[in-house]
């Protein structure tokens, strides 16, 4: 029987929102078009994690670029991601209920992302709920990005809960392994990778498609 966990810990793009597809889009548009990486759409897709100077400094080696360069690129993949997102902007069906049912069964909440303020901000407040969160983690807050565990351990220690009282929800295996290395459990979200892709990791609790599984509200009535 799975513990009432004290503290969710919410990654964003593609497990709050399902957003993923849009930053593949700019990604690749800036990757190839912009500075001619010469890379398949699924070698962008497999990039994709991390703050985006580290994310630059994998596709075109460290050093390679520019600190100008990788703040004018950086700056704008994400001005161009809000206007190509901004029609769609919508939470996974279900999570908005999620975050109800949890503030009323005094569950704290908590953002770990890797996503930089801009982009957090741009989804908070354009959906109204900023609210439900008592801390937030982002690109600017910490110096390791995942699968480094420090996003979920410094959620955790701002929130004042134990990690092994928190639950992660994520959509892709860095930070599935980041959760595995705070010692959290992981539910994932599976709108970026299969199921399959997650194997190696013992935390993973479950897997579901949006925030409706009904395992979700078991969860918040175990004792």
């Amino acid at each position: 029987m799975i513990q009432k966990p004290q503290a969710f810990l919410f990654d964003l793009n593609g497990t709050m929102i399902n957003d993923m597809g849009f930053h593949l889009e700019v990604w690749n548009k800036i990757l190839n078009e912009d500075l001619n990486a010469g890379l398949t759409l699924d070698q962008v897709k497999q990039q994709m994690y991390g703050k985006n100077h580290e994310l630059l400094d994998r596709v075109f080696g460290k050093g390679a670029l520019s600190e100008e360069i990788i703040e004018l690129y950086s700056q704008r993949k994400e001005e161009l991601y809000q206007e190509l997102y901004r029609p769609h902007l919508a939470l996974i069906p279900g999570l908005g209920g999620l975050f109800e049912a949890a503030q009323r069964s005094g569950i704290s909440m908590a953002i770990g992302s890797a996503a930089n303020r801009f982009n957090i901000d741009f989804v908070l407040d354009n959906l109204a709920i900023r609210t439900y969160f008592q801390t937030i983690v982002g690109a600017e807050d910490v110096m390791e990005s995942k699968p480094n565990p420090e996003v979920f351990l410094k959620g955790a220690t701002l929130l004042g809960v134990e990690p092994e009282s928190c639950i992660v929800f994520e959509d892709v295996p860095k930070g599935a392994e980041a959760a595995l290395n705070a010692g959290m459990k992981v539910i994932i979200v599976t709108t970026t990778h299969t199921a399959e892709e997650f194997a190696q990791y013992p935390n993973v609790l479950f897997f579901i498609e949006d925030y409706t599984d009904p395992r979700l509200k078991q969860l918040l009535q175990t004792n």
